[in-house]
């Protein structure tokens, strides 16, 4: 865990029965063991708990921003124009040709088509002001 290797273990106990004793030495192992027991026990509820702060506020940013994009689709859907609300172009009926025979060295006139009444491009969608109440609350 802290890079001790065992010589130094042992050398660390060592110091420990000189400086306490035989007799202490046991009990003083036990407390020391009690101790770093709670120390590691209190780390490990700390990092789940972080843990556990952090996956919840991902899974609130997640929907939160799932929130936004449904709005923009619904947005989308309002804005954009569908087919059956484009006008319909109309056909335009053929005119029948007419042929001309001719000599051979001319060639034979292309008939002639009527242009179709012009059809009117589909209004372009406006965007709505900033301040337009007719729309939902923006999400913080």
């Amino acid at each position: 865990m802290f890079g001790i290797s065992f010589s130094e273990l042992l050398l660390v106990g060592l110091v420990a029965l000189l400086v306490l004793g035989p007799e202490r030495l046991p009990g003083a192992a036990r407390t020391a063991g009690l101790w770093v027991g709670r120390l590691k026990r209190s780390f490990n509820a700390i990092k789940q708990e972080v843990e556990r702060e952090i996956g919840a506020d991902e899974i609130r940013r997640q929907l939160h921003n799932e929130h936004i994009l449904s709005l923009e689709q619904e947005a989308r859907k309002i804005f954009t124009p569908t087919q059956q609300e484009a006008t319909p172009v109309q056909p335009v009926e053929p005119v029948a040709e007419q042929t001309i025979h001719a000599p051979a060295a001319e060639p034979a006139p292309v008939a002639a088509v009527t242009p179709a009444e012009p059809v009117a491009p589909a209004a372009a969608p406006t965007t709505p002001a900033p301040h337009d109440t007719t729309l939902p609350p923006r999400a913080p």
